[in-house]
């Protein structure tokens, strides 16, 4: 956070940074994923101010396990300090994310990944991403973390308007397949891009770049051109709070702009408007 902090106040070149995800320590043992359980912890207020503190305010997204967070403190002050509270990496009920909703929380991290899974009678946060429409989710759209044929369902059920497309990527995104370490666990990069800890074998993160996640979306698993554009444009800037300069193309905008080649390589990028490489 320190790091983040001096490149915002010292000044840099490229897109603008809006912000710090905190994924984490508020996460639950089970669905971890590729965070390191000796960190985790549960929720708790005064140590996130802390956190803040340091930070200087520039922490605007936290993803938590919404069951570890008593009586939802940490979900409610977020919410009421201007952070944007996603439920991930949780074993929440569905009922666990209802209150978590109601107390806040406005997203789902990597929906389908790291959380309870659907089942008919226990719906979990997979069921809640699926019933609560007007709640944004996540989605990691390598292929690879979801199947295409999930990305399909996934879009149909959110419509155009709340479905938020990541790459989940981590270091080694753009470097050749072989082995790195990211935060301080060894991970193994496949032809495929996907990543898996090692030895452990289950999924790491990706190398996803957003435009080829684009390409899945539209070409693979056939979803809508406007609602996987939406996804990586606007719906992600209205989560965010800055959809009155960022995620549209119009007057008054910031004019941050990718040019894509038929092929979704990109061919010119813009950062308020002024040409970038």
């Amino acid at each position: 956070m320190r790091n983040v902090v001096k490149v915002v106040e010292s000044g840099y070149e490229g897109a603008e940074i809006l912000g710090i995800h905190f994924e984490g320590p508020y996460l639950d043992q089970k669905f971890k994923g590729a965070q390191p359980e000796e960190y985790i912890l549960d929720a708790d207020v005064e140590q996130f101010k802390h956190y803040q503190e340091v930070a200087h305010g520039l922490i605007h997204y936290i993803t938590l396990a919404p069951e570890h967070d008593k009586d939802f403190a940490l979900t409610r002050w977020c919410a009421e300090n201007g952070v944007v509270v996603s439920m991930g990496h949780s074993a929440a009920t569905y009922e666990q994310a209802l209150m978590g909703v109601a107390n806040g929380a406005k997203t789902m991290t990597h929906v389908y990944n790291g959380m309870t899974g659907y089942n008919h009678r226990a719906l979990g946060l997979v069921g809640a991403a699926f019933r609560f429409r007007d709640v944004y989710g996540e989605i990691i759209a390598d292929g690879n973390h979801s199947t295409v044929d999930a990305l399909n369902n996934y879009y149909n059920i959110k419509g155009r308007d709340y479905a938020v497309m990541i790459s989940d990527s981590l270091r080694p995104k753009g470097l050749p397949q072989g082995d790195y370490t990211s935060g301080g666990m060894k991970i193994r990069v496949y032809p495929d891009g996907s990543a898996h800890l090692v030895p452990q074998g289950n999924l790491a993160g990706s190398t996803l770049r957003l435009n080829k996640g684009l390409q899945v979306l539209v070409e693979k698993a056939m979803v809508p051109f406007d609602a996987a554009l939406n996804s990586c444009t606007k719906n992600p800037a209205a989560l965010l709070g800055v959809d009155d300069r960022k995620g549209r193309l119009g007057v008054g905008y910031d004019a941050d702009i990718v040019v894509l080649e038929d092929n979704y390589d990109i061919h010119q990028t813009y950062v308020k408007g002024r040409p970038v490489k």
